[in-house]
């Protein structure tokens, strides 16, 4: 669900249109946990999330490259409220192209997660 009353229109990067995603591009998106653990933040959440929200074990920078390939592809949506550059997932596009595929990749996703399967973590914090 999003929220738009007080998007500020002139700062919203650029998306693919929906009739130009192609499964490719999905699917080179998906590959990486961490993008994979956005597009399911996303899923569960009510509402759309800011940028700086989500729980990833990657530096903001790091963090800003994958928002942008998942917003290449056309997984999610950008747009800014106020000063917050928020996300939002393209599901209905993406189901509506791609049937499934959104649930299949989530679903798995969770599995990983719940067997303890874990995302790489930041280089900082290994160090």
């Amino acid at each position: 669900m999003s929220y738009y009353g007080f998007m500020d229109a002139d700062r919203i990067p650029e998306h693919p249109d929906a009739q130009t995603i192609t499964l490719q591009q999905v699917l080179e998106a998906l590959v990486d946990p961490v993008r994979r653990s956005i597009v399911t933040q996303l899923c569960d959440a009510p509402i759309d999330i800011k940028c700086g929200a989500f729980d990833l074990p990657v530096s903001k920078s790091t963090a800003t490259h994958h928002f942008r390939i998942l917003r290449e592809a056309g997984l999610i949506r950008q747009y800014y409220l106020g000063t917050s550059r928020m996300n939002a997932l393209r599901s209905d596009e993406i189901d509506e192209i791609f049937p499934g595929l959104l649930d299949a990749i989530v679903s798995a996703d969770r599995e990983s997660a719940r067997k303890g399967g874990v995302l790489p973590k930041a280089a900082s914090a290994a160090g």
